[in-house]
This record gives structure tokens, C-alpha cells and sequence, in this order.
């Protein structure tokens, strides 16, 4: 009995670990999130290693630790090939990304949201929005890097999670682009009319459709939907479905 408690108190250390290297992640604290997670992926329970290593090659990449990161990256394309989950592939598809320049490391990025898109961990999905969107940016790609930034600041902002979200708030600002406030309540702000003019939006309606449906004009569709985008602090159907995309509320 003993020896089971000691196990549970391992396991909850380690995700204990994992939470702190994705709050330092966010933080951009990348020195303590070495430390946190690789703690976490030292514990070798499936689960806690899996996200431990999913932690550690941002961080370690970004401090120097080329040696290490590319250890998790190798650890990870073992267990991603061993399961071929949509998780698993995006997530050393991102860390391939990281670790690699030019064309290679686009192509992963771009692989890593194919996979997340068709997952319902929507976090990871936003976090390697921001990472390309970053990425982009320090290739002076600028109006490529907004796109991939706005998804990830709608994400975020939608899901609450504010580190990651004004991470991905300053680097838009870094692009020249003008960035709006949000957070997980903004949606509510808006009226009963504009919260269904914005879910038929988000659904792929034309403004012609949504207003035959409404039984008003088109003109008077795309008024609403206007002050809808600058409710959201968005500016386009793209990102009103991304902003939705845990459901309306």
C-alpha cells in the first residue's frame, strides 16, 4: 500500500511539474521551464512523460540546449510513430519545426496544425499557431505572421488562457498590426441579434443567407456583423469561427 501512495504522489508531482513549464512556457520564463519540465518527463508514466517532453523542446531550444531538445524531439517521434495519434503527430511535428529552418521547418509547422486542427485539444492547436506566427515574423514575413497570430490570439483569448494570449497580443503588436483587447467573457457582450447573426456567420452563411433567414436586409447583416468584429477585437469570418470554436455560449 505504501508503494502505490508513493506511485500516486510521483504522478501528481510530475503533473504538477508539467502545469508549471506550461505556465513559464507562457510566461516565456524558458530557464524554469527546462527545469519543470524536464522533471516531468523524467517520470516515466506514459501520460506525465508524454507532456513533459511536449513542454521541453520550445524552452530548450530557445536557451541553447540544442542537445536536449533534440533528445525530447527523438523521444517523441518514437512515441508518435508507435501510436500514430493526431496528438502525437502534431506535437513532434512542431518540435521538428523548431528545430529545423527554411522550407523544412514551414512545412512542419504546417503539418503540426493539419494534425492538432483534427484534435480537440485546442490549446496545442493555438500554441503552434503562435509558434509559427512567431517564427514567420523573424523571417520578416510580417502579413503572413498576422494571420497566424490573429488565430492564436482568438484562441487563447477565447479559452482564457491570458500568458499565451498577450504573448501572441505583443508579437502582433511587433508586426505593425493593431491589436484590440479580449478575453473569455467578450462574447457576451454581445446582443441576442448579433450573438445569431455571428453563429450563422461562423456557420459559413453569406450575408444574403443570413438575412433571409432573419428576415431583414443584407446591408443590415453586414452593419451587425461589423460591430461584432470590433466587439471581438477581430477582423474577419476566419477568425469569428475560430473564436467560436468551443461553441457559442
Amino acid at each position: 500500500m505504501r508503494r502505490i501512495h508513493r506511485l500516486d504522489e510521483m504522478r501528481i508531482e510530475a503533473f504538477g511539474e508539467y502545469a508549471r513549464a506550461v505556465l513559464c512556457n507562457g510566461l516565456a520564463q524558458y530557464d524554469e521551464a527546462v527545469i519543470a519540465a524536464r522533471s516531468a518527463s523524467e517520470y516515466r508514466e506514459v501520460v506525465a512523460e508524454n507532456w513533459g517532453l511536449s513542454e521541453l523542446v520550445e524552452p530548450a531550444d530557445r536557451i541553447g540546449e540544442t542537445d536536449l531538445a533534440t533528445d525530447a524531439l527523438n523521444r517523441l517521434a518514437r512515441k508518435a510513430q508507435a501510436t500514430g495519434s493526431k496528438w502525437a503527430l502534431g506535437i513532434e511535428a512542431r518540435a521538428r519545426a523548431l528545430l529545423t529552418e527554411g522550407a523544412t521547418a514551414e512545412s512542419s509547422f504546417r503539418e503540426a496544425i493539419e494534425h492538432l486542427s483534427r484534435t480537440r485539444v485546442r490549446a496545442e492547436l493555438a500554441r503552434t499557431h503562435l509558434l509559427y506566427g512567431e517564427w514567420l515574423r523573424r523571417a520578416n514575413r510580417r502579413i503572413d505572421a498576422r494571420g497566424e497570430l490573429n488565430v492564436a490570439y482568438g484562441l487563447f483569448s477565447a479559452m482564457g488562457m491570458q500568458s499565451f494570449a498577450e504573448r501572441a497580443r505583443r508579437e502582433l503588436l511587433a508586426t505593425g498590426a493593431t491589436v484590440h483587447k479580449r478575453n473569455v467573457e467578450t462574447r457576451d457582450d454581445l446582443t441576442t441579434q448579433e450573438a445569431q447573426i455571428a453563429r450563422l456567420a461562423r456557420d459559413g452563411l453569406s450575408n444574403t443567407e443570413i438575412g433571409a433567414q432573419l428576415f431583414i436586409s443584407a446591408r443590415t447583416v453586414e452593419w451587425h456583423l461589423r460591430k461584432v468584429f470590433n466587439k471581438l477585437g477581430i477582423s474577419s469570418r476566419r477568425q469569428l469561427r475560430v473564436t467560436f470554436a468551443d461553441g457559442a455560449r
